[in-house]
């Protein structure tokens, strides 16, 4: 009797494991059709040329600078205008394809990985500068002009943009994420240099945030559409198009370096020289650590204490002005060894050391990742932040130099890290969490400059609170009900 059912039953598991394969069968040739149908679709809009399915391809479309591992996207296609992202973004829509933006690949959290596959839209062939009014200091560029490209176009126009994030970023990505860098003390951020955002939506619409061609200095006319989108990630929609603030190339610039006894000193002569007026255009601080890696790479000789690297533009008298205050100000906090530089090709050299930073300190482990912080807090707690942060690398034994716009409360502890060494990644990940919170128990922010990304979405619940990511959601959920843009990024993860 028990060796009948058991013949009984291996008939009966043999017969399901055909069935079985069958439906397998069925699915993956139904699934296959549709794969197929899908790539028709891509061809006929952006023609054979304008699609990948290469496999370096796709991985060099799934990362970014960070350290979150590459998450290829299925295919990538590469639109030339509006039109073709539209199309194409309708295709993605009516088979619930998830779509994911793609710029230069410079981010810092992970903006870029498919993490549930998908569609991504390169954007680099989108290239041209398409309005430029130089009479009132504005101009429109698609996604696949850079911060560098811009300003090479503006060269003999006297006007430049002066938002410099370091890496030479797409300016269209740069808006998603609402960059900035070492100039926003004086010039702000993307957040204040966006007049308009041309975007299109996971269903292929195509909307104009401040009115199609509108590009006024400033407006009260309705919702601020245009600043839902900066800072956005492409979690909401493709941004094809950008109208940005220009400004007048500065009549002088100078540069200095100066050395300081201690943290403390160097950021209260920051805070001070803020509230004293002085129309500062980059303040940068890098401690000890920092400069002494610095000093390494770029083979330079500053004193190896926390430094500030300050900038000033204006017309010559109000230079002077500027400078005579500025060094009022740090010799009384026991500032010293000052060292100017008023010809370009000296300050391009000690701003090109400041922007290297993040290859210097890799530098100082052969081998190792690198990971960068980006808290910011108000001017007020920065000396108290920066020292209790600086403890908390040396109590823990990591490798984190610290580099800052500290005239924004911002700064960055660039861990350096083994990825062969799980405890050593587990005590950054310890260490990251803990800066974090300090900053927002100090009214300040998990992020300043680099985005949520992958990383930070627990660290984004913290700071808004439970009704202001309900707020979040929902805004998501009307502009991409069927979560297609850029899933898994900012907002926790929800099921296609």
């Amino acid at each position: 009797m028990l060796l009948g059912l058991t013949a009984s039953r291996r008939v009966l598991s043999h017969r399901h494991c055909l069935l079985h394969r069958r439906n397998i069968k069925s699915e993956t040739t139904a699934r296959s059709a549709s794969v197929d149908s899908v790539l028709l679709k891509f061809r006929s809009i952006c023609g054979e040329d304008g699609l990948s399915l290469s496999e370096a391809v796709r991985e060099q479309h799934g990362k970014d600078e960070s350290v979150h591992r590459c998450c290829p996207p299925d295919v990538v296609v590469f639109p030339q205008s509006v039109e073709e992202v539209s199309a194409l973004a309708k295709v993605c829509h009516s088979h619930k394809l998830p779509i994911i933006p793609f710029g230069t690949g410079t981010g810092l959290e992970g903006g870029v990985g498919a993490v549930k596959g998908g569609v991504c839209f390169s954007l680099r062939n989108m290239d041209q500068v398409l309005d430029l009014h130089q009479e009132d200091f504005d101009v429109t560029v698609e996604p696949g002009v850079t911060r560098k490209a811009l300003n090479a176009y503006l060269r003999d126009t006297g006007l430049w943009f002066p938002v410099d994030p370091g890496a030479d970023a797409s300016l269209c990505g740069m808006a998603a994420t609402s960059a900035s860098g070492t100039n926003a003390v004086r010039y702000g951020t993307m957040r204040e240099n966006v007049l308009n955002l041309e975007v299109v939506l996971a269903d292929g619409s195509i909307v104009h945030t401040a009115g199609k061609g509108r590009r006024p200095r400033k407006t009260s006319a309705g919702y601020n559409l245009t600043n839902l989108f900066v800072g956005s990630e492409g979690t909401l929609g493709i941004i094809t198009k950008t109208t940005l603030r220009l400004y007048g190339i500065p009549e002088a610039m100078v540069s200095a370096v100066c050395s300081f006894p201690s943290i403390q000193s160097a950021v209260d002569s920051t805070v001070q020289i803020l509230q004293a007026g002085v129309p500062i255009a980059r303040i940068e601080f890098l401690d000890d650590v920092m400069i002494d890696a610095c000093n390494r790479f770029s083979s330079l000789t500053y004193p190896v204490t926390p430094t500030l690297f300050l900038e000033f533009h204006g017309s010559e008298r109000s230079l002077e002005e500027q400078v005579n205050t500025t060094e009022e100000i740090t010799q009384s906090n026991g500032g010293a060894d000052f060292q100017w530089a008023t010809d370009a090709e000296t300050r391009n050299r000690l701003w090109k050391a400041r922007h290297d930073a993040w290859y210097a300190a890799m530098a100082l482990r052969p081998g190792s990742k690198a990971y960068a912080t980006d808290v910011c807090v108000p001017l007020s707690r920065l000396p108290q932040i920066i020292v209790e942060t600086k403890e908390d690398l040396i109590e823990n034994k990591l490798t984190g130099p610290i580099a800052g716009h500290v005239g924004d409360g911002n700064f960055h502890c660039l861990m350096v890290v083994d990825p062969n060494d799980p405890e050593e990644q587990h005590r950054v990940h310890l260490f990251t969490e803990r800066l974090a919170r300090r900053a927002l128990a100090m009214d300040g922010t998990c992020t300043g400059e680099h985005g949520v990304g992958l990383g930070k979405r627990t660290l984004l619940c913290e700071e808004m609170g439970p009704m202001a990511m309900q707020v979040m959601q929902g805004l998501k959920d009307t502009l991409d009900p069927k979560n297609l843009m850029n899933p898994g990024k900012i907002l926790q993860p929800i099921e296609l």
